[in-house]
């Protein structure tokens, strides 16, 4: 059993950050999203990863290397350009070869992995096993029509959903997987869309089955969606680990994890929030469902369910921070100079709300 695991795409929907930052390597609880999916490739026992990037993808082989530190081996294969998931698979079939696999898409976090979802695929024999979960808006997705406990279409993001179940980024296959994608024309797109590739399945008389996610699964690709996966993973944390020095006047309340180095006083931290290394937290709040990575600084300010990365300055903020995300090094004080303006140096595709 293999792994074909993507990393690229344009990440345009999370802009700024996917300006400077591989949209895969975006930390989420402070592990950048592309590591979940390596450890539940690795407790479901493969270890043969092909990890498909966008052309070269010099950030991603410096981020994760070998695989050795998950027991991975991985290979990496350029996609020159975005041609549709199943030209991903198309462009992999030579280190693929009759193996079965797994096709991960890298910026999706499912609950307990993914091995339940294997052992089914092994036990219907099947040539494609796929998994889905019910979803507010099935139109972003591909989506199945389901007749009794068989699929027999499926659409990509239709007008007119025949469910409300989506394809998730989960699917296995056997080999005739690359007879579909080796016979199927580009969409209107100009892509060659994973969910044509199903439907040849279905047409040629295939065994399409498949599994229903019954906890939580999230497609990474909007802003809310990474503060939802980062909500999700914080509320899974059982046990804290104060590696930091945590002062006499301060409260941690909650499941808190505080990195080494950091320093936090006269502050009350609730949980559950994880506060990387290196970090210094004085005279400050920081609420629920917050992870805050390392080197940052935070004074007189308070924030909860948010995202802040490494290196950040956020100072003598008056207003509650919620529901944000901050990109490294980004600085968010309060100006003591007249005339007292409001100054901002934002990038394209921000947001900003004032109060």
């Amino acid at each position: 059993m293999k792994a074909l695991l993507t990393t690229g795409g344009h990440g345009t929907r999370l802009r700024p950050l996917t300006h400077t930052l591989n949209k895969h390597l975006i930390p989420i609880a402070n592990k950048p999203i592309i590591h979940y999916a390596l450890e539940y490739l690795a407790e479901s026992g493969i270890n043969e990863v092909g990890v498909v990037t966008k052309d070269e993808g010099l950030d991603i082989k410096e981020a994760l290397g070998s695989g050795e530190q998950w027991g991975l081996n991985l290979t990496y294969i350029p996609q020159t350009s975005p041609r549709g998931l199943a030209d991903v698979v198309k462009i992999s079939e030579d280190f693929i070869g009759d193996s079965p696999f797994v096709f991960y898409l890298g910026d999706n976090i499912v609950v307990g992995g993914i091995k339940r979802f294997l052992d089914a695929f092994k036990k219907s024999e099947s040539n494609c096993h796929l998994v889905l979960s019910k979803v507010k808006e099935p139109q972003r997705f591909g989506v199945p029509e389901i007749r009794g406990d068989e699929i027999v279409c499926i659409e990509e993001k239709p007008d007119k959903p025949k469910s409300d179940f989506a394809v998730t980024g989960i699917y296995f296959y056997d080999k005739s997987i690359f007879e579909a994608v080796n016979s199927i024309k580009p969409s209107s797109r100009g892509e060659l869309e994973i969910s044509d590739a199903h439907q040849y399945l279905l047409d040629n008389g295939k065994k399409v089955t498949y599994s229903e996610i019954t906890g939580w699964w999230k497609d990474t690709g909007k802003p809310e969606d990474l503060l939802e996966a980062n909500r999700l993973v914080l509320d899974k944390m059982t046990e804290d680990e104060i590696l930091g020095d945590v002062s006499s006047d301060s409260e941690v309340v909650g499941t808190v994890k505080i990195g080494k180095n950091t320093i936090i006083k006269n502050s009350r931290i609730r949980g559950p929030v994880i506060i990387g290394e290196g970090c210094k937290i004085e005279k400050s709040f920081i609420g629920p469902y917050t992870s805050i990575h390392d080197g940052t600084s935070i004074y007189k300010s308070a924030l909860e369910f948010s995202i802040i990365l490494r290196n950040c300055n956020i100072s003598n903020v008056r207003q509650r921070m919620d529901g944000s995300i901050i990109g490294d090094s980004v600085e968010i004080v309060r100006r003591t100079e007249r005339p007292l303006t409001n100054r901002f140096m934002i990038a394209d595709h921000s947001r900003v709300e004032i109060v």
